[in-house]
């Protein structure tokens, strides 16, 4: 499914460092929702989720670039965040609809674990705590 995909063209550290700091982003950014939200009610907890996810799928690209810069020689230092990512676009990333490599899909598999985890910890839609 995923060959020819730019991840195995990485050295076996390369990819290891990779791995590393998806799981580092990732990790971080679900404790980030989890203390944003958990006084907050669902729906409010479901738009913090979905700005955060548009917020990483926006200004990762340039973490990812900066890892790149000190895996490949001759890199030049530049800004590589473009134009924000459209709802559209968040959307076919969540669906699984879109590009098929492992960098979309695993912005997929964030982004429903960001819409869980904010869903299922803090409070309910009344303010009642769901989680004791």
């Amino acid at each position: 499914m995923y060959d020819g995909d730019s991840f195995y063209t990485l050295t076996g550290i390369g990819r290891t460092g990779l791995v590393i700091l998806s799981v580092a982003m990732t990790l971080a950014l679900l404790w980030v929702a989890m203390k944003l939200t958990k006084r907050l009610v669902l729906p409010l907890r479901i738009a913090v989720a979905a700005l955060l996810f548009f917020a990483f799928v926006w200004l990762s690209p340039q973490v990812y670039y900066t890892y790149y810069m000190t895996l490949f020689d001759g890199l030049p230092w530049q800004v590589v965040v473009k134009d924000p990512p459209s709802w559209r676009r968040l959307l076919g990333l969540m669906s699984f609809g879109g590009q098929v490599n492992l960098s979309a899909h695993s912005q997929g598999v964030l982004g429903w674990l960001l819409f869980g985890v904010t869903a299922f910890s803090g409070k309910g839609c009344f303010g009642k705590s769901i989680m004791r």
